[in-house]
């Protein structure tokens, strides 16, 4: 009796020396978030600060505990800028890595081209694209969403401000690819609604390095306005072919060239560009009533820090639909139909881009309202009145 006595004192006073050690915490399982992104190619101006964007949230997110407690696991792949390897990336989230929600792509093209992938597999997807198409008709994009403004908004908005100069003849040029037969489209679609002829029809391809042909022909036309609708290089080379040719004709650009980066690369040609754009790019210039500004503030302070480089429509494309995305899985967990569900009857999101209320008739939730008119003035934007 009296050596058992002992050996228990001689435990506890091991346990006391040793000093108590609890047990580790179990690890909450990590929720995945998967992405696409045309990091290179030739949306990589596009997919480089949505990438940067969202690994910089899920950091934050996981400093801050994660998703009720489980830690964020974003995998993303980079497309290239090529519909060909986004499909094979969105089926390797679906297939191998079992997301349950799918971020971008970045494109219109590339998204068009993975919409039945997403909706086979009934995974919900939140496109960084522009396209009206990638959510129309609603009844065939059951879980298919997007966060940038409609071209048709985009389109409403120039024409808005148009018809209040009393321009009414309009030359338009557009890029053979998703993005610019879309705007194509609505450009020529919406005209007649703001009392707007469109004098001249001209196309051109993504990888021309020339457009003088095309503005000469719309400069010929009696055009009292131009509308250039691309992304990439061709944005640039319109701007400054325009500038080089001396035409006094005023130009607008599409929401594509929505970066400050682009106004580098066009200097001083870039002078009196106009466009529609979210508000994202212009935080500072917005006042402090907008509900809006203290979220493009706060995104704009954090991304400046740590990447060293202006925020743009683009990143903000990633931090609505990430965020997003979170808000809907602190909700309903890691369940892709409970995440669509949520998603879907979001109302009030207070993001980037806009005041985000979606419906079961509406995937996108942004409308033109949500949009200001920007003029390119000594190398900056401001805003028009």
């Amino acid at each position: 009796m009296r050596v058992s006595k002992c050996i228990g004192v001689i435990l506890v006073l091991m346990f006391v020396v040793s000093g108590f050690q609890p047990l580790p915490a179990v690890a909450q399982e990590a929720y995945k978030i998967g992405a696409v992104f045309s990091v290179s190619g030739r949306g990589a101006f596009l997919g480089e600060p949505e990438k940067k964007t969202a690994e910089m949230l899920a950091e934050q997110l996981n400093k801050q505990g994660g998703i009720n407690g489980h830690p964020v696991k974003l995998i993303i792949y980079d497309d290239e800028s090529d519909a060909t390897k986004c499909n094979l990336a969105v089926k390797k989230l679906i297939n191998k890595d079992k997301v349950p929600v799918i971020i971008g792509p970045t494109l219109s093209g590339t998204t068009l081209a993975i919409v039945r992938v997403a909706e086979k597999a009934r995974i919900p997807l939140l496109s960084c694209a522009a396209s009206y198409k990638i959510v129309t008709p609603v009844e065939k994009r059951h879980w298919i969403f997007k966060v940038t403004g409609s071209d048709r908004h985009v389109v409403s908005k120039l024409y808005r401000y148009m018809q209040s100069k009393s321009i009414k003849k309009v030359g338009i040029m557009t890029v053979s690819t998703g993005f610019g037969a879309s705007g194509r489209e609505e450009l020529l679609r919406l005209a007649p609604k703001f009392g707007i002829t469109i004098v001249a029809d001209e196309r051109y391809g993504p990888k021309d390095t020339d457009l003088t042909v095309q503005l000469t022909k719309i400069k010929a036309s009696g055009a009292q306005a131009i509308v250039n609708w691309s992304v990439g290089p061709t944005q640039i080379l319109a701007v400054k072919n325009w500038y080089d040719l001396g035409m006094k004709i005023p130009l607008f650009q599409s929401h594509g060239f929505g970066s400050k980066k682009n106004l580098v690369l066009a200097g001083p040609a870039a002078e009196g560009v106009m466009l529609a754009l979210a508000k994202v790019n212009v935080g500072p210039l917005l006042p402090n009533s907008d509900p809006q500004k203290k979220v493009i503030m706060a995104y704009k302070e954090a991304y400046e820090k740590k990447y060293g480089e202006p925020i743009s429509s683009f990143g903000g494309h990633a931090w609505d639909a990430f965020n997003i995305v979170v808000q809907a899985m602190k909700k309903t967990g890691p369940d892709p139909a409970k995440i669509r569900d949520c998603i879907e009857n979001t109302k009030g999101f207070v993001g980037q881009h806009g005041i985000f209320n979606f419906s079961p008739q509406d995937h996108n939730g942004l409308s033109e309202k949500d949009l200001v008119m920007v003029v390119v003035k000594n190398g900056d934007w401001a805003l028009l009145k």
